[in-house]
C-alpha cells in the first residue's frame, strides 16, 4: 500500500496539481520554493508554501500542511480512500470520447482566426453563420493540437494511437475543415476534408458512427440521403433538414437499420451524377435494397457532373431542388 502511493505521488507531482487548479505562486528565495495565497482558507497575504523537491506543502495561516494526498483530501473534502481513488481517477487517461470533444471544440475556435478556412467555407457555399456554429465546423491549421491536448494530460503515444497525430507530432487534419460526427450525443469520430493539395477526405482509424444528425432527422417520415458533409450542409441551408449522409455512397449494417428503422419512410437518394456512372449505380442499387425492405425509394436527378453541392454553388434555389424532388416523385 506504502508503495502503491508513494507512485501515485510521483506520477502527480503536487505542484502540477496546484497550477492544474489555477493556483499561482511567485517563487521565494529558493528555486524550489514557492509561495501563493492558500487554496484552504480565505486569506490576503501568500502564506502558503511549497517544496516543489520535496512535492510538500505547508501553510502558515491555517497551520495545515503535508503531501499531494493530504492536500486533495482538504481541497475535496474527502475521506482518505476516497481521496486515493479520485487521483487514480485522475491518472487514467482521458477517454476518448473526451479527447474528441475537445479537439472538435479547439478546431471550432481556429475556423475564424484563419481567413483561409472561411474563404473555403464561402467557395463551397457554406455561408450562414449559424448553420456553421449547429454543425460545429472547425478547423485544422495544424501543429498546434498535441500541444492543447497536453494540458488535458493526453500522451504522445495516446494521440497518435487515435490517430489525432502523426509520428512527427502533427495534426494528422493539417489543413482540413472539420465536420464532428456524432452519435447517441457524443463524437463518434472526425470528417476532414482538405482545403489544399492533401487527399480530400480523412476520417480517424474508427468507426464513422451512425448517418450524420440521425437523432433529429429520423423524426421525418421522408428523408433525403446524400453522399458528403457539404451536400448536406448546402441543403440543411436552404432548409431540407430533413437531410442525412453517410459519408459516402455506401451504408454500415448500423446506418441501414436507422434508415429502414421506421416501415413506410420515403427516402429521396440524392448522390453525385459521376462521369463514371458511380454514383448513378449506387443510387439504383440502394433503391432497389430500400424497395426489398418495403421503404419508397426515389432517385433525384441533377444536372450531369453535379452533386447537391455543386447544383446549390452554381446558382440552384431551394424552389429548383423542390421541384426535382417533385420529378422523382414521378418517376
Amino acid at each position: 500500500m506504502a508503495e502503491n502511493l508513494e507512485r501515485l505521488k510521483q506520477r502527480v507531482l503536487l505542484l502540477e496539481y496546484l497550477q492544474r487548479h489555477n493556483w499561482k505562486p511567485c517563487r521565494t528565495g529558493s528555486r524550489q520554493e514557492l509561495v501563493g495565497l492558500c487554496p484552504l482558507h480565505q486569506e490576503t497575504h501568500p502564506s502558503f508554501y511549497v517544496n516543489a523537491a520535496k512535492n510538500l506543502f505547508y501553510c502558515h495561516g491555517c497551520g495545515r500542511g503535508g503531501d499531494l494526498i493530504r492536500f486533495v483530501q482538504l481541497f475535496l473534502d474527502l475521506p482518505f480512500r476516497q481521496t486515493v481513488a479520485h487521483l487514480e481517477q485522475e491518472l487514467l487517461p482521458t477517454p476518448v470520447f473526451q479527447l474528441l470533444e475537445e479537439t472538435a471544440a479547439f478546431y471550432q475556435l481556429q475556423l475564424h482566426r484563419h481567413p483561409e478556412a472561411a474563404d473555403y467555407l464561402e467557395h463551397r457555399g457554406v455561408h450562414d453563420p449559424s448553420l456553421i456554429e449547429e454543425l460545429a465546423i472547425g478547423y485544422a491549421p495544424g501543429g498546434n493540437l498535441q500541444r492543447h491536448l497536453a494540458a488535458w494530460g493526453s500522451s504522445f503515444d495516446q494521440l497518435l494511437e487515435i490517430g489525432l497525430i502523426n509520428h512527427h507530432g502533427r495534426d494528422a487534419f493539417c489543413r482540413r475543415l472539420i465536420f464532428p460526427c456524432r452519435q447517441n450525443g457524443q463524437i463518434a469520430n472526425l470528417y476532414g476534408r482538405s482545403i489544399g493539395a492533401a487527399f480530400p477526405h480523412r476520417l480517424l482509424p474508427r468507426s464513422k458512427g451512425g448517418l450524420f444528425a440521425w437523432e433529429s432527422v429520423r423524426t421525418f417520415s421522408t428523408v433525403i440521403r446524400v453522399e458528403g458533409l457539404f451536400d448536406l450542409a448546402v441543403l440543411w441551408q436552404a432548409g431540407f433538414r430533413n437531410t442525412t449522409c453517410a459519408l459516402g455512397a455506401q451504408l454500415t449494417p448500423a446506418q441501414w437499420a436507422q434508415l429502414t428503422e421506421q416501415s413506410g419512410r420515403s427516402v429521396y437518394i440524392v448522390f453525385d451524377q459521376d462521369d463514371n456512372q458511380a454514383g448513378q449505380k449506387a443510387s439504383h442499387q440502394l433503391a432497389l435494397r430500400l424497395e426489398n425492405a418495403g421503404l419508397p425509394a426515389h432517385i433525384l436527378q441533377l444536372p450531369d457532373g453535379h452533386d447537391p453541392n455543386s447544383y446549390f454553388v452554381a446558382g440552384a434555389r431551394a424552389a429548383d431542388f423542390t421541384a426535382r424532388l417533385r420529378e422523382a416523385d414521378r418517376q
